[in-house]
């Protein structure tokens, strides 16, 4: 009995495949009639001088001329504008037993790191002060501070 399912399941498996064969063809037949038709049912767009999508092709009088060495390709660089490196600011928070505390920037109220390695006089909370900035490990620190008179 085993047999006879055996071969049952052989010849079903063989029409499934035969079936597979014939859908492959039909498709591929439907393809080749497509292509024929001309563009192979693709739509064609172009894009105009504003960037906008459009089915007419552009007037090749309005195209203008683009030198290779304009094209930029990347990030572009930033422009380095030369900044005082001396700042005004006031000294929002001072601890003396720990030795640091934060300067308040007037120009764009960011607050700094100021630790007492970093300072030229000593300097109490709210005191005007002038500082430079310097790269630290958790971001910009003030050093070079001194009290402004």
């Amino acid at each position: 009995m085993a047999k006879s399912q055996q071969s049952f399941n052989k010849r079903e498996k063989e029409k499934q495949r035969a079936k597979k064969r014939e859908e492959k063809q039909k498709k591929k037949a439907a393809r080749k009639a497509e292509a024929k038709d001309g563009d192979g049912g693709i739509p064609f767009a172009y894009v105009d001088k504003d960037g906008n999508l459009t089915d007419t092709p552009p007037d090749p009088s309005e195209k203008a001329a683009i030198e290779a060495e304009d094209i930029v390709l990347g990030i572009p660089k930033k422009e380095e504008v030369e900044e005082d490196p001396i700042r005004v600011g006031k000294v929002s928070f001072f601890d003396h037993s720990k030795g640091f505390g934060f300067i308040i920037d007037n120009e764009n109220n960011e607050k700094y790191f100021c630790h007492v390695s970093g300072l030229v006089d000593e300097i109490h909370e709210n005191d005007q002060v002038t500082f430079e900035l310097e790269k630290g490990q958790r971001g910009m620190n003030a050093v070079k501070v001194t009290l402004v008179s």
